[in-house]
């Protein structure tokens, strides 16, 4: 089926080539356009043919790139392949009811982990599917493995019918398709002995698997009994596991290959690693290395370009307020900046949920109710929020707060630097 142009950029070649919105794209030099990866794939040549249809008339453009200027079309969004798995500890069965229906998406679509790094189980994968993903190289890919154990892996994604993983890995890595792994470390299951045999099977595919992040299972009051929280003592052998990997992966290949989340590191209250060791942050959006860079961005702060004189509050979840105090005190006492650190213990989720990214609307109000200041801004960290917009997890928003409390508020990057910009632009 043809895809439709859901915007047209203006100034763009497809702007002057007289295309519109609401016209559907049928194919680009004689390739079926079905999504936005098969626009990028088939508009790279330098000259091409758009076969069109507007209000039932088939016509042509032909386009020809001039300037590094981009084609400027943007696509009607694809049906996205809905995950059949029974993970014991996916999240979206974890949520209460009553959210707004996009939260209880669960996607099983290898597009939407070339596009936005979203995890697959590779248990979808239609033989088109991986003719496509190496026609169009397709990579790097997001992959949940949890175990290289069939049985163990089965019970923890709750299909008996799933197939080999290795298989497909080694399918796809002869491709030379790139990977990352994540394994999601569920107490019991897929620990100790098991991590080691998972780790070690994962490896032998290096280079094209390029790393490996252990994460451990998050938990909330909604979810079912069969899995328990990763506690210190947990994390403390998981840790130890890794590192022993990483010396020797460091000693055989020159980097460490397998990584720790950071929550890792906070639930054993282990020192974290030098933010080198993390080479590129392969996987830092999965949550591993964000506070090493964090706190190494911090470590070579020196000064503000501009000294407010507003009061700041800015919030965290518990996990990582020590850090975040820390620095604060830091930070009020070497520039004079007045920031204040509000820890939000996580009610809407469950105690045991101490991320700031998974903080609500209500969360916050309620942990800020009757300390509020005298004119005092309150920063929002963007990863509570729905991208690019205002809205909480509990679908409470940024207004939502500012109402509740009678303060302002101000959307910031969840990044150290994102935290010294935000600061500067104040007053």
């Amino acid at each position: 089926m043809p895809s439709t142009i859901s915007a047209v950029i203006g100034g763009s070649l497809a702007h002057e080539a007289g295309l519109r919105t609401g016209d559907e794209l049928i194919s680009i030099n004689g390739h079926a356009i079905a999504d936005e990866i098969d626009l990028m794939f088939y508009s790279n040549d330098e000259e091409f043919s758009l076969l069109l249809k507007r209000r039932g008339k088939i016509f042509e453009k032909t386009i020809t790139k001039a300037d590094g200027r981009s084609l400027g079309l943007e696509l009607k969004s694809f049906k996205i392949s809905i995950c059949k798995n029974r993970c014991l500890f996916c999240f979206v069965n974890q949520l209460p009811k009553g959210l707004r229906k996009t939260l209880y998406i669960k996607d099983e679509d290898y597009r939407m982990s070339f596009l936005y790094g979203s995890y697959i189980t590779l248990t979808n994968l239609s033989d088109a599917d991986k003719q496509r993903i190496i026609e169009q190289r397709l990579s790097p890919l997001y992959i949940s493995v949890h175990s290289t154990n069939e049985e163990i892996r089965k019970k923890l994604i709750g299909n008996a019918k799933a197939g080999d993983v290795l298989k497909e890995i080694r399918f796809l890595t002869k491709n030379k398709i790139k990977l990352h792994a994540q394994i999601v470390l569920c107490p019991g299951y897929n620990d100790g002995s098991d991590l080691e045999h998972t780790i070690t099977d994962l490896r032998k595919f290096y280079p094209y698997l390029s790393s490996i992040a252990v994460v451990p299972v998050g938990l909330t009051v909604y979810g079912n009994k069969k899995i328990n929280p990763v506690t210190k003592e947990d994390a403390i052998m998981a840790l130890s596991t890794i590192e022993a990997f990483q010396k020797k992966f460091l000693k055989k290949h020159g980097e460490q290959l397998v990584y720790a989340a950071d929550e890792l590191y906070l639930k054993g209250e282990h020192p974290f690693p030098p933010l080198k060791n993390y080479g590129e942050l392969p996987q830092k959006e999965n949550g591993v290395g964000m506070v090493p860079e964090f706190l190494h961005r911090a470590g070579k702060f020196k000064r503000l370009k501009h000294v407010p004189t507003t009061p700041i509050s800015l919030f965290t979840g518990m996990s990582f307020y020590p850090y975040l105090k820390k620095l604060s005190e830091k930070l009020n006492k070497k520039v004079g900046v007045d920031l204040r650190v509000v820890p939000v213990e996580n009610q809407f989720f469950g105690t045991t949920v101490t991320v700031t990214g998974l903080l609500t609307g209500r969360d916050i109000v309620r942990s800020f109710m009757g300390q509020t200041r005298v004119n005092e801004i309150i920063f929002i960290p963007d990863v509570t929020l729905r991208d690019g917009q205002s809205v909480f997890l509990d679908d409470t928003t940024t207004d939502f707060v500012e109402e509740a409390l009678g303060v302002k508020t101000k959307i910031i990057e969840s990044s150290f630097d994102g935290l010294i910009r935000a600061i500067e632009e104040v007053d």
